[in-house]
């Protein structure tokens, strides 16, 4: 798929390029995203540069991923960061998500993932949208409650992070509850 640049009232949201290795290196120094997510700890610049300029523009060529910087509209430093990656289910997809430090509290990560939500529907064919997160990351799962996922529960042993096996809680996001069709009929199950 070609990149994209998706915009809310707020926010930017375009694909990483070599121009983010700077604003990213910085970003990921933060422990907190080290500790939460899956990047390298400790996060070297040669990560950075090989996210924004190899995997970043190769998950676009091939369709598996598609990480976007989250940047204030009117201009500012990078806000954060958001992928949608394509999971084994057809129609399938998870979303993740960090927070640059200083930029957190303002909303701005709930605002880009329902937009990102919006395009995996109606632009990916996207039917299920999941989140996950280590167990204990109050933060994230905070961000999926506001942007409408609903908890599902818990996986043992659910993410492979830093060579750990972590649990993880789960949740999902449909395109009903965005008021958006999905490309599949769906049938919940009824209470016994």
């Amino acid at each position: 798929m070609e990149p994209i640049t998706l915009t809310t009232d707020r926010l930017l949201l375009r694909p990483f390029g070599s121009e983010d290795t700077d604003a990213v290196y910085e970003a990921c120094q933060d422990p907190d995203i080290q500790r939460w997510t899956v990047v390298p700890s400790p996060y070297g610049r040669s990560d950075a540069e090989f996210f924004t300029t190899r995997m970043c523009p190769e998950g676009w060529q091939d369709g598996s991923m598609y990480n976007f910087a989250v940047l204030p509209r009117e201009g500012g430093p990078l806000a954060g960061a958001l992928g949608i990656s394509r999971r084994t289910l057809s129609g399938t997809y998870e979303i993740g998500f960090w927070a640059a430090k200083e930029q957190r509290g303002r909303g701005y990560m709930t605002e880009a993932a329902l937009c990102a939500a919006r395009w995996s529907f109606t632009s990916l064919g996207c039917d299920r949208l999941e989140w996950r997160a280590e167990t204990g990351n109050v933060p994230s799962r905070a961000v999926a409650l506001r942007a409408g996922f609903r908890m599902e529960g818990g996986q043992r042993s659910g993410l492979l992070n830093k060579g750990v096996r972590r649990d993880t809680w789960v949740g999902a996001l449909l395109p009903a509850d965005l008021g958006l069709p999905g490309t599949h009929a769906y049938i919940p199950a009824s209470s016994p």
